[in-house]
């Protein structure tokens, strides 16, 4: 009869097996990464821009209309560094500045959709379809623990990223 130890429990085959795993998921999540930065650069030089800016529009699509520090904050990026990427995606027709609807002296970034829908929408149609159905294979517990993990892994690498930044 095996015995099961619990997290923070002592237990050779089960510290073994646990280390193995953490030593593959460390791994898998660096493939993983590696393989979003790249898939998102191709995509992104497909249409002229950098990752940053893809990214960026990804934060708009998902949040709407934000304030150059709302961007900044959820984008880890400096001031300088978001006024550059606005301005870039303004002239490219992506987005635009637009007054705050109840502060005068702010101004929100918005997309302009039209330009997102029909040239980078469709980029994205194919992986959208392979990561749905790849959804299948697991339950919805499963799931649901993937989106804990992911959440948790999120906010640490944000934390950590805008540590960086202020350095």
């Amino acid at each position: 009869m095996t015995s099961v130890t619990e997290p923070g429990e002592s237990g050779d085959s089960t510290d073994e097996r646990r280390a193995a795993v953490i030593g593959e998921l460390d791994n898998v999540g660096r493939d993983s990464s590696t393989v979003a930065v790249m898939f998102h650069s191709a995509i992104a030089a497909k249409q002229g821009l950098g990752a940053t800016d893809m990214k960026a529009i990804d934060l708009l699509q998902r949040h709407g209309p934000l304030t150059a520090k709302e961007l900044g904050e959820r984008s880890g990026l400096a001031p300088a560094s978001v006024t550059g990427l606005v301005d870039r995606l303004e002239r490219r027709g992506y987005l635009r500045r637009v007054p705050h609807p109840t502060d005068k002296r702010r101004v929100l970034i918005e997309l302009c959709e039209q330009p997102v829908d029909t040239e980078l929408v469709p980029l994205f149609e194919d992986w959208a379809r392979e990561v749905h159905s790849h959804y299948e294979d697991f339950s919805t517990e499963e799931l649901e623990t993937v989106i804990r993990f992911l959440r948790g892994s999120t906010a640490r690498q944000r934390a950590l990223a805008a540590r960086l930044d202020a350095e």
